[in-house]
């Protein structure tokens, strides 16, 4: 299964729909405003958060914590390496590695791949498909998608 993530533009704040293969929309994500760190919360169309992401602070490298409910579901760290970033999903076990710089890359439990992302070009806004591997929690793969997203803006932007 694919989904794609459309940011939407002229808002204020992190604010990106994203729909499935047919065009519908499936969830939405918000980012909250005037918040020290990147806090963003994933929905689905009734208005229920499915997963709430906080970046840490006060650490050396970007580290993110996901939450599903009340219950921490994952710590995404971004490791050190001197050629190429590369990222660690503490929680599920998971990798991610790619060329970030072209928002091309996968989301890997050992050998599996859990979810590939690639950048759709020539759109206005940024837009990004993901393709699911079989049986994958997909909530929990587009939670990590976006938290390896909001560490690519915030490289670009700095």
């Amino acid at each position: 299964m694919n989904l794609y993530i459309q940011q939407r533009i002229f808002t204020w704040g992190d604010k990106f729909s994203i729909y499935d293969e047919a065009g519908n929309e499936k969830y939405y994500v918000e980012g909250e405003i005037l918040t020290f760190g990147k806090k963003l919360h994933l929905y689905d169309l009734r208005g229920n958060e499915l997963a709430y992401i906080e970046q840490q602070l006060l650490t050396f490298l970007p580290k993110y914590l996901i939450y599903r409910g009340d219950e921490e579901f994952a710590e995404v760290v971004k490791e050190f390496t001197f050629f190429h970033p590369e990222y660690t999903v503490n929680g599920p076990g998971w990798t991610v590695h790619g060329d970030f710089f072209d928002h091309d890359y996968e989301v890997t439990d050992g050998d599996t791949v859990i979810a590939s992302v690639s950048k759709e070009w020539f759109t206005l806004g940024d837009a990004y498909e993901i393709s699911f591997g079989h049986g994958v929690d997909e909530v929990a793969a587009l939670a990590v998608v976006l938290v390896i997203d909001a560490c690519i803006a915030a490289q670009n932007n700095s």
